[in-house]
């Protein structure tokens, strides 16, 4: 029986062993990432530089897309990696360090979208307080919570999964460090990891969606209340594409790991994992750029001015 201690390093069995497919996989993970990494800090210096996107909606955008980077970048350039290499190692330190980061972040980004629903309640539900309510300081305060929260949730499940032991297998059924494959693994020390992995993320995804859920009930109401039509569409157009990642985000978290580690889940969510850790972070961007009229205003502005200067 060994500990993790004992491990100095797993092998990352990855998408596919057939090495005709790894190439294809490394151009088309290579595109998606380039893409996310430039769309989001794209959108980060987009509201940075544009003054009518200086609003509490905008500054938890950026963050998501901050948090989408990092969470996109945890995963992505390791597995591009192991496509070419032959050994497709990953240290146990490693295998430490990006199960800790991947959980934080996840937990980071499922409390951001509860406070951006949070906030578009406010400004649609109670649009005369919102510039008090919604102050600079109240919204570094709601923002420090996900990050102080999911970091430390996330050394404690690290610490549980340091606390499992291995049997000599050192495969790990998938392209990145994640809990169910590294539970399905380990002989020994499961239980504490695979019912804290459960009722942890069952007990936060619930507590952050029951926020959303909550938040976009209220929302409804006022917008009925509303007389103007022209309100209510502007209404559902700034909520829309908040909902729309809400949705895709939060589908692919609960299929993902709020079941238990079998051979079969562990399959099916390697292949949901390849939409959750890349394509995801590249779609928010695109969300909240094509369905956002201030941030197709912002762009045109930044773009027609970038012309100019030329």
């Amino acid at each position: 029986m060994l500990n993790f201690t004992d491990v100095t390093e797993f092998i990352l069995l990855g998408l596919t062993s057939r090495q005709e497919w790894q190439v294809l996989f490394f151009i088309i993970f290579l595109m998606v990432y380039v893409v996310t990494v430039v769309g989001n800090i794209g959108m980060i210096m987009l509201i940075k530089v544009s003054p009518q996107l200086n609003s509490p909606m905008y500054f938890f955008l950026s963050h998501l897309s901050f948090v989408d980077v990092w969470f996109s970048s945890n995963v992505t350039p390791k597995m591009l990696e192991n496509l070419l290499s032959e050994t497709k190692t990953i240290s146990y330190a490693g295998c430490l360090v990006q199960c800790f980061f991947f959980i934080a972040l996840v937990h980071v980004e499922i409390f951001i979208l509860a406070v951006m629903a949070f906030d578009r309640y406010m400004a649609i539900g109670k649009p005369l307080l919102y510039g008090s309510k919604m102050s600079r300081a109240v919204c570094m305060r709601l923002i420090s919570f996900p990050y102080v929260y999911g970091f430390l949730t996330s050394l404690a499940a690290t610490l549980w999964t340091y606390g499992m032991s291995f049997c000599g297998n050192i495969e790990i059924n998938h392209f990145y460090c994640a809990d169910p494959p590294l539970i399905k693994m380990a002989c020994a020390g499961t239980l504490v990891k695979e019912y804290t992995m459960t009722i942890l993320g069952g007990i936060n995804v619930t507590y952050s969606l029951t926020v959303v859920i909550i938040s976009y009930l209220f929302i409804l109401i006022a917008i009925l209340r509303m007389h103007s039509a022209e309100g209510r569409r502007k209404a559902f157009s700034t909520c829309g594409s908040h909902l729309t990642a809400v949705i895709i985000f939060y589908g692919t978290l609960i299929f993902m790991y709020l079941r238990s580690p079998t051979e079969e889940s562990v399959e099916q969510g390697k292949m949901v994992a390849v939409f959750y850790t890349t394509v995801i972070p590249m779609l928010n961007p695109m969300i909240y750029s094509l369905r956002n009229k201030g941030v197709k205003e912002a762009m045109n502005k930044v773009i027609r001015r970038t012309c100019l200067t030329k």
